[in-house]
């Protein structure tokens, strides 16, 4: 495996990442004091539904990704050049399917927007200019996953993330300007523009003799592709179904009002997940070429020390989240915004269990393995759409958000969870998953009885800062005991982190003596 490639992609990704949560954070806190909460819901309700919308990008980008990786080892420019092309068409009809889409659904805007009558807001308007900056970013799309492909993840990262930073440096100044909810989108479509510009000059110098060839995919290209856009098609609708149900139904039956505030929690927890995750997807490309390259063995090496590794991060981050999600809340964007313990409870366990699947998701990402459970994400979100209405109509008012992450839990747990393993380990990896399902809810488990002992150990204080380090202290002091647990039993994972603190503590010492 090209460790240094992928060492790079994960340092620079990380990096950006971790400016872009505080940037985000930032943006957030303007919005809710200088335009109101109910505006922060809105713009949550916007974004959810072009998530749904971009189930139109029928995971093109993942699976011609994974067709390149083959004919980039093999040097075959000819052929990576006959799949560019291919994507290039397609995302430019994506676009267009995708802004109709988007068309179609502004005159339901008022019925999705419970209580939107507060807001002095034009609707229709700001939604297209939403849209219109979704659709721009599918012109350069292409030139993206190319770049990517070819393991440099770290450059797409470095523009997507120097352009979201200048996007939220002039929504801040158009806040304090204007407080303009219609500036303040202009600022989205201003920067996809100037990521579109970068991006097609840094692919256009790095490999502009690909993007000129102009040659044309063979049929049996055409039909590996098709296999696979037709899975990972399936694979989109589930993951829309999922991921997007939520906010949808928490605006439609409870109200914008309470998406809001509920937007707050997710958005800390999404740009904390945003940060830990890249310790996993700008890898993809890393193995997907160790996968065409090495013998099975290694991979089955690498995807046990990476289930590991993702329940150690999952351990320390989402307890801690757990532990200080309150205070930052309210420290963040002010009084009166924080949602009920038992929510902030569910949200953490609903994120973990998610976080879980990340290992299988690269390493099915990187292997292709997207054709063989195409089924299952359409089951996932239908039974998730299902059971988050049930939850709602049935259950009390204080109990409706609760019940609606409850049922994302559930679908994750009993389908996602058994399905996902059982494809990987029987085309990838070719063992039996048994192994892995008894690790894997035992690692679940033990993150459930952690959150409940760090529930009733946490401490209530007169100060907020205060009361937020003792508690993340409290959740570190807790979150030691299950990650020492797996350092001593796993001996593959105890390897590895030799390897790393190796390293870097040879590099400490060649520098101290320059």
């Amino acid at each position: 495996m090209d460790k240094k490639r992928g060492m790079a992609n994960v340092i620079v990704s990380v990096s950006f990442r971790m400016i872009l949560l505080v940037a985000n954070i930032v943006v957030r806190r303007f919005v809710i004091q200088y335009i109101g909460n109910e505006v922060n819901g809105l713009n949550s309700l916007y974004v959810s539904l072009l998530d749904f919308l971009s189930v139109a990008e029928l995971g093109v980008g993942s699976a011609i990704t994974f067709c390149m990786y083959k004919p980039i080892v093999e040097g075959q420019n000819e052929k990576v050049s006959a799949l560019y092309g291919l994507f290039t068409k397609l995302y430019l009809i994506i676009g267009g399917i995708i802004l109709v889409g988007g068309l179609a659904i502004m005159p339901f805007l008022k019925i999705l927007a419970k209580d939107y009558q507060t807001l002095d807001v034009n609707l229709y308007f700001t939604f297209g200019l939403m849209l219109a900056s979704v659709v721009l970013s599918y012109t350069f799309s292409s030139k993206t996953s190319l770049i990517n492909a070819h393991k440099n993840n770290f450059i797409t990262a470095a523009v997507a993330s120097v352009g979201q930073l200048l996007q939220d440096g002039l929504q801040i100044l158009v806040l304090l300007l204007t407080r303009s909810f219609t500036w303040f989108l202009v600022c989205r479509v201003i920067a996809v523009c100037l990521q579109w510009a970068a991006t097609e000059i840094i692919a256009r110098y790095k490999y502009g003799d690909i993007i000129c060839c102009k040659s044309k995919p063979d049929p049996e290209t055409k039909k590996e592709v098709t296999k696979n856009v037709k899975a990972m098609f399936m694979h989109k609708i589930g993951g829309v179904l999922v991921n997007t149900a939520d906010s949808l139904i928490i605006s439609a039956f409870i109200g914008i009002v309470v998406l809001g505030k509920y937007s707050n929690y997710t958005t800390i927890m999404l740009s904390m997940t945003s940060v830990i995750m890249l310790c996993f997807s700008p890898l993809t490309s890393v193995i997907g070429h160790m996968y065409v390259e090495e013998d099975i063995a290694v991979t089955q090496k690498y995807f046990s020390f990476f289930h590991a590794f993702n329940f150690f991060l999952g351990m320390v981050f989402f307890l801690g989240y757990y532990a200080v999600i309150d205070n930052f809340v309210t420290i963040l964007f002010g009084d009166g915004l924080t949602l009920p313990r038992m929510v902030a409870f569910v949200i953490t366990l609903n994120y973990f269990i998610q976080f879980m699947r990340q290992c299988i998701l690269l390493f099915r990402d990187a292997t292709g393995t997207f054709y063989h459970d195409r089924w299952k994400p359409i089951a996932e979100g239908i039974v998730n759409i299902v059971l988050s209405i049930l939850f709602v109509l049935v259950l009390p008012d204080a109990y409706n958000v609760v019940g609606v992450i409850a049922a994302t839990i559930l679908t994750n747990l009993f389908i996602c969870h058994i399905v996902e393993p059982h494809v990987l380990h029987k085309y990838v990896l070719q063992h039996s998953a048994k192994q892995y399902y008894i690790r894997n809810y035992l690692y679940m488990a033990m993150f459930a009885v952690c959150l409940v002992a760090l529930h009733f150990c946490m401490v209530d204080l007169p100060n907020q800062w205060i009361e937020l380090l003792a508690n993340g202290g409290i959740a570190v002091g807790i979150a030691i005991v299950p990650c020492a647990i797996l350092v001593l039993g796993n001996k593959n994972f105890r390897h590895y982190i030799k390897v790393v603190f190796g390293k870097i503590g040879n590099k400490l010492q060649g520098r101290s003596k320059e």
